[in-house]
């Protein structure tokens, strides 16, 4: 056990006491010295400065005032006790505790064997915190992307995702591809480097790479997956976001029934083709059975119907129509469509009712309530109209698409093993075209 450091209020008081005396000496020694003469003090000023008949100077008070409890508690801890108090609050919640502690260990005992992985606990407290910019900096502190071990490597993962939620992709994504080129990792550490990559390469908008990077990683896991004991999470992770890249690229392609007949025929059939394709993605991540990313793929496959939907509803009408033409073609649209609401309507169905068997919750549980709302709403309504999801290219929320696996290092909660019931849409084979 390391002896006790003094407070800080004793330590002042201290420092307070030896700089009087010093005044107190310099006031009696200086008289004695010759000085160039001073202008005369007015009488203000002399009230103020008035000597006692000893000859010693008078100061004005000095208050000193403690820090707070805490601070003041942590100044009294040794390296071990601080320790002990991190994991403690940790374990029970309190983060901001346990970055304090750890926090407190790592700056002020630099040197010890203990400092490096105090400053990744600290990390670890402040990223439950959400304090992304504090939690990189406890990580950078740690982090070794190219060679390191143990904690430096798994530093590097968090500061990754630091990065992440701070929005600095290419930063991400430069610190990750450091990790992937690397030959020295653990079966797991590669699948999550691999997938993490591919995460920031879809943000940064290169799709083609992101969509190749997913696809090694799920070959990656296909091949070892009866060696190792892969947790599940970065797999259905892969899966959802190869989705998501068909979902972006399905978004990207316009309607304009102003268009020639061919024109549109062939932009709705590339559309559907796409649908389809981030709709298979999106129901092997399903059957996957992840409790949070079988819930968000089951969103995204009714998301992408109710898409479908709003576009061809929003398509310029055909050119050279009369308003009278205009309202017979929209109504004509409207019957022809509207079995889009009616595939989207039983997938959110279904999705909320396993987000309530698992106990999921998420933003996109709440997106498809919202959605299941809207499109009652839209089989009620004599226009078939309602305001629309904001759409746009959502992607999962930050916590959710960066977050490391808990690792033996991390003080974090272990790894849910819990696993949901399939939807009951993902036995089904998926469909080969869309019929409007």
């Amino acid at each position: 056990m390391r002896p006790r450091r003094q407070t800080g209020l004793h330590a002042a008081g201290k420092c307070l006491t030896a700089a009087l005396a010093i005044a107190a000496l310099c006031g009696t020694g200086c008289a004695a010295r010759q000085t160039p003469e001073k202008p005369a003090l007015s009488a203000e000023e002399a009230a103020g400065d008035e000597a006692n008949d000893d000859g010693r100077m008078r100061f004005d008070p000095v208050e000193v005032f403690p820090g707070p409890d805490d601070e003041i508690a942590l100044s009294e801890l040794n390296p071990d006790e601080l320790a002990a108090m991190g994991k403690a609050a940790f374990a029970a919640g309190d983060f901001e505790k346990s970055a304090k502690a750890w926090g407190r260990l790592a700056d002020v005992w630099p040197d010890l064997p203990e400092a490096p992985n105090a400053s990744f606990q600290a990390g670890l407290a402040l990223e439950r915190l959400s304090r992304h910019e504090d939690a990189g900096n406890r990580f950078a502190a740690v982090a070794n992307a190219a060679s390191g071990q143990g904690t430096a490597l798994q530093a590097a993962f968090h500061l990754a995702a630091a990065l992440y939620h701070l929005e600095d992709y290419e930063r991400a994504e430069r610190l990750l591809r450091t990790i992937t080129e690397r030959r020295d990792l653990e079966r797991d550490e590669i699948l999550m480097a691999a997938v993490q990559h591919a995460v920031c390469l879809v943000e940064l908008g290169r799709l083609d790479e992101a969509e190749h990077g997913f696809q090694r990683a799920l070959n990656f896991w296909r091949a070892h997956k009866n060696e190792e004991d892969f947790d599940l999470y970065l797999p259905a992770q892969a899966q959802f976001f190869l989705g998501e890249i068909g979902r972006i690229r399905f978004e990207d392609v316009s309607l304009d029934a102003s268009q020639d007949e061919a024109a549109l025929a062939n932009a709705l059939e590339r559309k559907c083709r796409l649908l389809l394709d981030a709709q298979e993605h999106y129901l092997t991540a399903i059957r996957m059975n992840h409790p949070h990313w079988s819930t968000s793929a089951g969103y995204r496959v009714g998301a992408l119907y109710e898409r479908l939907y709003d576009d061809m509803l929003a398509a310029k009408p055909p050119e050279g129509l009369s308003e009278e033409e205009a309202a017979v073609y929209r109504q004509e649209l409207l019957a022809r469509i509207r079995i889009l609401v009616t595939k989207a309507l039983p997938i959110y169905e279904q999705t909320l009712a396993a987000a309530e068997r698992t106990g999921t919750t998420s933003p996109f549980v709440d997106k498809a309530r919202a959605g299941l709302e809207r499109l009652r709403t839209i089989l009620t309504s004599d226009d078939g109209d309602a305001a629309p999801d904001s759409g746009g290219r959502d992607l999962p929320e930050k916590p959710d698409k960066t977050d490391a696996p808990a690792s033996s290092e991390s003080e974090a909660n272990p790894t849910d093993d819990s696993r949901a019931e399939p939807l009951p849409a993902a036995s089904a084979a998926p469909a080969t075209e869309v019929q409007i």
